[in-house]
């Protein structure tokens, strides 16, 4: 993730469909795994938080973060995210993996992907700049060994989910090929334009809890249409 993406049409999707998610599934805590990587000279993360459907409470709470960033730039304090539920009046906490590690590297990689509750029960965020890792990984991707880490740390009942933005196949297909790479873990994807949010569990039962939330999700009002599910 860049800074320069808070609150933009993308991140209108990500803080509203994983606000719904964990309530969903009544998990007590959704801790957000950052990535943090510098800001570029693109045009990414320009796009209104309106673009995308979501709750009046996250349109709001986009909006804050955005210029809270564009009054801070560098020396914006990530804590801000944490008063999400407070804003949606939800009933867990959000918490912020390694708050302190500054950007993200390839370096710190093992060490960063360290230290998770195997007591908590949570839905966990990974939000890399582009996704899983390709054939030539970078501090923008996810490897699947960062995956199988993480699945060892955490408890039976917790939920991963990935930012995955699109490439140069259609969602259907690279998920595909995401969740023959995850091998024997129980998946399952929801996406919006060109982002989409892959999902994994430890169980057939907890996996089929978040397919059901999925569809619920899709249903509501103007999401409907919008938003697509692949399982």
């Amino acid at each position: 993730m860049k800074l320069q993406y808070l609150g933009d049409s993308k991140d209108s999707f990500k803080w509203d469909y994983h606000d719904f998610l964990v309530q969903e599934l009544q998990l007590p805590i959704l801790n957000i795994v950052l990535m943090l990587t510098p800001d570029d000279r693109s045009n990414d993360g320009k796009t209104l938080p309106t673009k995308f459907p979501a709750r009046q409470p996250v349109i709001d709470f986009c909006k804050e973060i955005r210029q809270e960033y564009l009054r801070c730039k560098q020396e914006f304090d990530i804590s801000i995210l944490e008063s999400l539920p407070s804003r949606t009046t939800a009933n867990y906490s959000l918490g912020i993996h390694k708050k302190e590690s500054g950007f993200f590297s390839n370096g710190i990689r093992n060490q960063y992907f360290s230290g998770f509750s195997t007591a908590d029960d949570q839905l966990l965020l990974l939000d890399p700049d582009t996704g899983f890792e390709p054939r030539n990984s970078s501090k923008k991707h996810v490897l699947y060994s960062d995956i199988s880490s993480i699945c060892n740390q955490i408890s039976e009942k917790s939920v991963i989910s990935v930012f995955q933005h699109s490439r140069r196949q259609c969602f259907t297909d690279h998920f595909a090929d995401i969740k023959q790479r995850l091998d024997s873990r129980f998946v399952t994807a929801i996406y919006w334009r060109d982002l989409m949010f892959v999902a994994m569990a430890k169980s057939q039962g907890l996996i089929g809890q978040v397919r059901e939330a999925n569809e619920k999700y899709l249903r509501d009002g103007e999401k409907r249409g919008q938003v697509h599910a692949i399982n």
